[in-house]
Formats: structure tokens, sequence, C-alpha cells
């Protein structure tokens, strides 16, 4: 079965919450050739996978992801059923499947070590080469450069910037991710001169999608994932 080209931002969220393993399942189900999801610590070190710092929103508790350890964030509840996942989790369920996008959460020392602990396990299973890290970040890519030659890395970056490119280069950078209102054919063009993969966010509107179609280099994140599949197989 064909793969669609795009990435699944936090997984299939129009059908299942976000950052879950029932939602990374769907995702598989749908053929996606790329998985974003997002990692945070918990208090005792561990990886977990959750896109906010505070568990509030998306659970049935109250606290910040770092202040809780990972038997407490297990006892959470997502939806009423699904736990937050660890990265453990999500790389067993999804090895062999597709590209996985591991957005690390730092935001300057919040998460002391998160690089290192997330990196350490994508080695230990063997998934380097099935994964890439990205990060609003840029300091957290820089760590990750260092402590892994060979990791894939991706910038990520609300507006775009000239200044972003020699940065890519330095960093040995594959991905660039930029909000989707700052997208210009132009940023696309020096995206493909410089052999950058690039990733508007998040693309879920059908005019915005059509657009899209109009550049096959671009690799966009959505959250419609039925809608971008239907569209993209017919242009």
């Amino acid at each position: 079965m064909m793969k669609v080209k795009g990435i699944a931002h936090r997984g299939c969220p129009s059908r299942y919450p976000e950052n879950t393993l029932i939602s990374f399942k769907e995702t598989v189900k749908l053929s996606y050739s790329y998985l974003e999801l997002d990692v945070q610590l918990s208090k005792d070190g561990v990886p977990v996978i959750i896109h906010d710092t505070s568990v509030d929103r998306m659970t049935n508790g109250q606290g910040r992801v770092k202040d809780l350890t990972l038997a407490e964030l297990k006892e959470l509840r997502i939806g009423g059923t699904e736990q937050i996942p660890t990265l453990e989790e999500a790389l067993t369920l999804l090895r062999d499947q597709l590209i996985i996008d591991i957005e690390l959460k730092q935001m300057g020392n919040l998460y002391p070590g998160l690089e290192e602990k997330a990196l350490t396990m994508v080695q230990e299973m063997g998934m380097l080469d099935q994964v890439f890290f990205s990060s609003f970040d840029h300091y957290s890519m820089v760590k990750l450069r260092q402590l892994e030659p060979k990791a894939e890395i991706g910038l990520i970056n609300h507006s775009a910037s000239p200044a972003l490119f020699p940065f890519l280069k330095e960093l040995n950078a594959r991905y660039l991710s930029i909000s989707l209102d700052y997208v210009t054919p132009e940023l696309i063009q020096r995206c493909e001169q410089e052999n950058i993969i690039f990733i508007p966010y998040t693309v879920d509107r059908e005019e915005d999608m059509q657009d899209m179609l109009r550049y096959p280099s671009v690799l966009i994140c959505t959250n419609e994932l039925e809608r971008w599949a239907s569209i993209s197989s017919i242009g």
C-alpha cells in the first residue's frame, strides 16, 4: 500500500486523543509516512509523550509533568481510557512502521537531561535511522548534535528567517518546520536549493492543502489525516 506523504500531528487527533497509543495506531492504519509526537520528562526522569507542560488540558489530573512521577502520570486518564505513553512504549509500537518526528519540549533548562534520555532510548532500541529530533529550542538541537553526530535533526520556528539556513547547515540538520502563515514560494524554493525537507504546520484546511499540492517537495504536518490522504491521492 502506498504511504501518504505527510506528518501526522500528534497522531490522529481528529479521531482519537492526541499523543496516545490508540491515536498512533490509527496513523499507522492510515499509512502515513511520518508521525510527530511530543516528549517531556517525568519527575523521575522518564521520557513521556504529552504536548503541554501540565497535564490539566489532556487528563483528569492537574499539575506539571515535571512534578509528577511516571507512576503518578500513569494513574491519569486521557479521554477516560487512555494513558500518557512513555517514549519507549511509542517506539515499540511504531518500530518499522514510519518515520518518527520526536519533538523535544525543552525550554531553557526546564528538563535537564531530556536530550540525553530521549536519544539513549532511541539508540538502545536501535531506531536511530527511523527518527528525527526537532525542537523550538534550538539550543536543545545543538546539544543533540553534540551528543550524536549521526542523528537526524530538525529546527522548528514560528516565523521564517534567512538566518535559519546557515544555522541548519552548521548543525547538519535536514528538516525545517515553519508556521503555515509565513510560507511563501520563495521559502519553499530556498529549502529545495539547500536540500532541506520543508515542513509547514499545521495544514488542516482544504484550500491550504490544495495550495501545498503545488509543491511536491513539501512535507505537510496535519491534524486532518483523512482529508489530506484523500486530497493528496487525487492530486
